[in-house]
Parts: C-alpha cells; structure tokens; sequence
C-alpha cells in the first residue's frame, strides 16, 4: 500500500512560547512534505493579522505551500476580500474558505449586513478572483445547525458548485464515519477524492474530548474506557499513536490517498504517524540564514 499524501493545520500563536513551540512544529513536520499547511482563524477574527503573519512566514522560510483560512465573521465583503488580495501578493495560492465561529458570547453566526451572509457567497467571490485554490470545510456527523442527516452533504454539494476544489472534514474517531460520508457524498454526485478526512492525533484525551462534545463529534465509548485504562498504567501516548496510526490504515485500505492531520502546534505524534504510514523525511525545507 502506497504512502497517503498528506497536510497540517496550524494555529497562529499569540504568546512568544506558542511562536517557538509552531516554528519547531512546523520545522520538524516540513520535511515530511505535505501538499499544503493552512493555518486557521480565531473565532470573531481574532487572530487575523496573527493568521496572515503565520502563513507569510512559513511560507517564506519553509518553502511550504500554505493555505490560509478566511471567514465571513465581523468583516465586510471589500474588508474580506482586500484580505485576499493581500494574501494573493504575499504569493499565497490557497485558501480555507468557511463561514467560521460567531464570537465568543455570540450563540449563533449573524452576518454583517455589508458582509458575506455564508460560506457559499465567501467561495463564489474568491472563485471569481480566481487567483485562489479552493477548499472548504465538511462535517462526516451533523453539523450542530444541521436539520437533519442530508443537510451537510447537500450543502457540501452546493460549496462544490459554487467553486470549491477540495474539502477538509471535521475530525472523528472511527474510519465508517468518515467512510459512510464519503458513501453519501458519492451518491449525492460529489467527487468523494476531493474530500479529505481530518485526522486528530490524541495528544490530551481530556481535552481531545473536551473539544469532540463541543463539536458535535461521536466520542466512542471503548475509547474512553481505553484511555482511562491507558492513564493508570502511563501508555496513554502509546495508546494514542496506535489507534490514530490504525484509524489512518483503515482508511487507507478503502482506498483514502490523502490524509489532513490537525496537528494543534504539536509535531512528535503527527510525525510518528506519519512514519508509521510509510511517509518519510526528504530534504530539509528550512532555510540557513
């Protein structure tokens, strides 16, 4: 079996040990040679000047192609594109085009009146700059907005029409449920290799788990239990590198040839992953000052 292409998302930092703690992510992960790195958007657009220095910079001293995240949150559409434009100088040529988080102690999204109400009008405006690849997000459980099992693949249909090239998936625990999406996806005349599953190596069960129920994403019983067991005995780190390294084979072996880590600035268990999955370093993409 064929090692799968692969990506990483990174966070932007906002304290100086979270800067050192990405650089060394991002310097022990570049030579794996993924097809891209994004770098996400705080919730409100709190890290946007964060985000857009980030995916300069590693795309300057790495050499790595880097996707950045853009939102339709608390900016207007010339805002929001100016934005872009600002990327597309800077020789960025990808983008994760979402609708994004509401601010915190906002319930839900309100779009600004002069903004972009939803994700689709964010990707049919980039796709007509046409200065951009395109990938959007994708949830394999429903969307806590969703109302009912088919909304989120007939919108993922509607993201495609509307310019998308690729998708990323919301993270999960086990291959059938990404693999029963990919099934009605299909079906639903969606291209299922232009949507890639987001892998979550298990660095803090906790607050991995934390974050699944906040979400929406199924945490697995046998899991818990498994971690649990893991915690009393120390081979939590252990335990989490194989169940992400068999989850990743399943995949694999039903035919996924590309897999998107969700690194959270953390390197060592992505990249044992990786190793594990027959991807191997090539040359070092850092550059010598």
């Amino acid at each position: 079996m064929a090692a799968p292409r692969i990506s990483f998302e990174f966070f932007p930092p906002k304290t100086l040990d979270a800067s050192f703690r990405l650089w060394e992510t991002t310097r022990m992960l570049a030579p794996l040679r993924p097809d891209f790195v994004s770098v996400t958007y705080g919730a409100g657009g709190t890290t946007r000047q964060l985000t857009h220095e980030a995916v300069t910079t590693i795309g300057r001293e790495f050499g790595l192609n880097v996707a950045a995240h853009l939102t339709c949150v608390d900016a207007s559409r010339a805002e929001t594109l100016a934005i872009a434009d600002s990327y597309a100088r800077a020789g960025v040529r990808e983008i994760v085009a979402l609708r994004g988080d509401p601010p915190k102690g906002q319930g839900r999204f309100s779009a600004r009146a002069d903004g972009f109400a939803h994700s689709l009008e964010l990707i049919s405006a980039l796709k007509e700059n046409g200065q951009f690849t395109l990938r959007v997000g994708a949830y394999p459980e429903r969307h806590p907005e969703a109302g009912d099992d088919d909304a989120d693949i007939a919108w993922l249909k509607r993201k495609f029409e509307a310019g998308a090239d690729s998708a990323i998936t919301q993270f999960f625990f086990e291959a059938e449920t990404f693999l029963r999406f990919r099934d009605k996806a299909e079906k639903a005349g969606i291209d299922a290799a232009k949507i890639l599953p987001g892998i979550i190596p298990i660095e803090n069960w906790e607050g991995i788990r934390r974050f699944a129920q906040a979400t929406g994403a199924a945490v697995p019983a046998w899991m818990d239990e498994a971690f649990t067991k893991a915690a009393r005995d120390g081979h939590e780190q252990l335990l989490a590198t194989a169940i992400c390294t068999e989850l990743c084979d399943a995949l694999m072996e039903e035919g996924v040839p590309a897999l998107h880590f969700y690194t959270l600035n953390r390197a060592h268990m992505t990249r044992d992953v990786c190793y594990a999955l027959g991807v191997t370093p090539q040359v070092a993409l850092q550059k010598v000052a």
